[in-house]
């Protein structure tokens, strides 16, 4: 299976003498256990999976069942409060784009999640019969009138892009409404395609989730 041969090529990269294996997953149970598995074999070492709780390293869940919440979001947050110590707006730029938001106190107000970029046009390609697939790249979604495509493949581009902006700006707008500035924070495999047209420049940290995984290792040390 592809996703065994990746796990291969992440054991190839890793040395054979480790103390300890903190890891993030998202990918559910099955490969959970498969990559205890690899890890074990390759490292002798068991590998240590991050947990959604009510609170951590100065972050509060607000979140009834805190486990419901999902252990990316949760771990980017603790990376987050780490860094800036105060209200922040975190946006996870994946197939999925998440926002989050933490006071000055790191008490978590809730989020959002809405499809990327990608998986809109990915989407509107496969669930229609004339708009074309959009090349994966760099969207620009246009200043002023320049967001109003002469293009199909342009129009759906500069739509998928601006409907992420639209998301994170009124985000931003209504904080500000209720006296919040937060920073705001950027990670994700698609924070490139949106790092340069936000009105306000964000932190960009492309490892945000290892920061976190960092801040809650050394906690629980």
């Amino acid at each position: 299976m592809i996703r065994d041969k990746g796990l291969s090529v992440l054991t190839a990269k890793l040395p054979r003498h480790v103390g300890t294996v903190f890891a993030s997953n998202v990918a559910g149970t099955s490969f959970a256990t498969r990559l205890s598995g690899v890890i074990g074999m390759h490292c002798n070492v068991d590998v240590q999976f991050a947990r959604t709780a009510s609170a951590a390293c100065g972050v509060t869940n607000s979140y009834r069942q805190p486990r419901r919440l999902g252990v990316d979001r949760w771990v980017a947050m603790i990376g987050a409060w780490s860094e800036v110590q105060a209200a922040c707006l975190i946006v996870d730029a994946g197939t999925a784009l998440t926002i989050d938001v933490l006071d000055d106190d790191g008490q978590h107000l809730g989020g959002q999640i809405l499809p990327g970029v990608s998986l809109m046009t990915e989407t509107l390609a496969s669930r229609t019969s004339d708009i074309p697939t959009v090349q994966r790249r760099a969207a620009n979604p246009g200043r002023g009138m320049e967001m109003f495509a002469s293009t199909t493949a342009g129009a759906v581009g500069h739509g998928a892009s601006n409907a992420v902006l639209g998301a994170i700006e009124r985000s931003l707008a209504v904080l500000r409404e209720n006296d919040i500035a937060p920073t705001i924070i950027l990670t994700g495999g698609d924070a490139s395609r949106i790092l340069k047209s936000l009105g306000e420049q964000p932190i960009h940290r492309p490892h945000l989730v290892l920061q976190g995984l960092a801040q809650l290792l050394e906690n629980r040390q």
